[in-house]
């Protein structure tokens, strides 16, 4: 009995140290292709960069489909599928068109109000409880994203489009819960960017029709294809890996990894372009990173509960 255990603890720890060392470089790799993307803003407009990244991604991501074929599972194209696809072009505008008009690090920062806001919508739509403690560290996390906007006589209606993102971000991630249910994690990968792919090129080329959008060839340049595929390519090998780190490894155990993605952001954008956030920014990015995990401390703290014994199951757990 004694050794079943420990072989049951070392399998177990086997897979999350799998799982985190997946993590870890996917979070790392995201901001570094967000940098390719904020440096295709220059020449192109974000519906442009969005679609041409989007197409790069797809160009990688299923070719790895192909070869990770026995890691599908499930209907690849339906409905739920196709609402995360179109989400994800959502999410995907917002952040370009933020990283057009400021620090990849500041976007991201306030992005990652996108837990808290997952935290307020899984009450009426997934019929989870929420308490006052967490509502209050969502509250407390909306705040330090004001800090981080600092709305103001120079306040930029833009500056709302990484939160725009955070709240379609979220909606995607109670899309994928349902999801999830029947496909697996790289399924849904895939047929939310096949889906993504065709609604992107359909609205760059509503809009190009409209005149709003004027696509100029001489623009894509041999640094400017070279910085599409880059983005491309790193998306894809993130999502591949995040896609990984999840058939590994509990969510919960993983939340926290997230938030290397600021450190990457923070990096990139002191080595490419020499932004560093001041003051006031890290006071927002602390704020927003301690709600955050509180909230993934009180997810986690409540797992034992169901896996208690039936006759205490019936005791009824306060919210939090």
């Amino acid at each position: 009995m004694t050794l079943a255990l420990l072989d049951r603890s070392q399998t177990m720890w086997t897979g999350s140290f799998a799982g985190m060392t997946c993590m870890a470089p996917a979070m790392l790799l995201l901001p570094l292709g967000d940098k390719f993307s904020k440096l295709l803003t220059e020449t192109l407009n974000p519906i442009e960069v969005a679609t041409v990244r989007v197409l790069a991604q797809a160009a990688f991501l299923l070719p790895a489909a192909v070869v990770l074929r026995n890691r599908l599972r499930g209907a690849m194209f339906s409905p739920v599928v196709a609402l995360s696809g179109l989400l994800v072009m959502i999410t995907l505008i917002c952040l370009i068109g933020a990283f057009a008009v400021m620090p990849i690090a500041t976007a991201i920062a306030v992005f990652f109000v996108e837990p808290l806001i997952l935290t307020v919508l899984a009450g009426p739509l997934l019929g989870e409880t929420v308490g006052p403690r967490r509502l209050a560290a969502v509250g407390a996390g909306l705040a330090g994203a004001l800090i981080v906007i600092r709305p103001g006589p120079e306040f930029k209606v833009a500056a709302l489009l990484p939160l725009l993102a955070a709240v379609s971000y979220a909606l995607n991630m109670i899309v994928l819960r349902r999801a999830a249910r029947t496909r697996s994690g790289l399924t849904i990968q895939c047929g939310a960017t096949t889906y993504a792919c065709l609604g992107m090129v359909a609205l760059s080329s509503g809009l190009h029709a409209a005149g709003i959008v004027t696509p100029d060839p001489s623009a894509l340049s041999t640094w400017a294809s070279v910085l599409i595929l880059g983005s491309g390519l790193l998306a894809a090998a993130s999502y591949v890996l995040i896609a990984e780190a999840f058939r590994h490894a509990e969510a919960g155990l993983l939340a926290p990894f997230q938030y290397l993605e600021i450190i990457g952001a923070t990096a990139a954008d002191y080595l490419v372009f020499g932004e560093f956030p001041d003051g006031m920014t890290w006071l927002g990015i602390a704020v927003i990173l301690a709600s955050g995990l509180y909230v993934v401390y009180r997810e986690r703290s409540r797992a034992p509960a169901s896996m208690l014994p039936i006759a205490h199951k019936s005791r009824r757990v306060r919210p939090r």
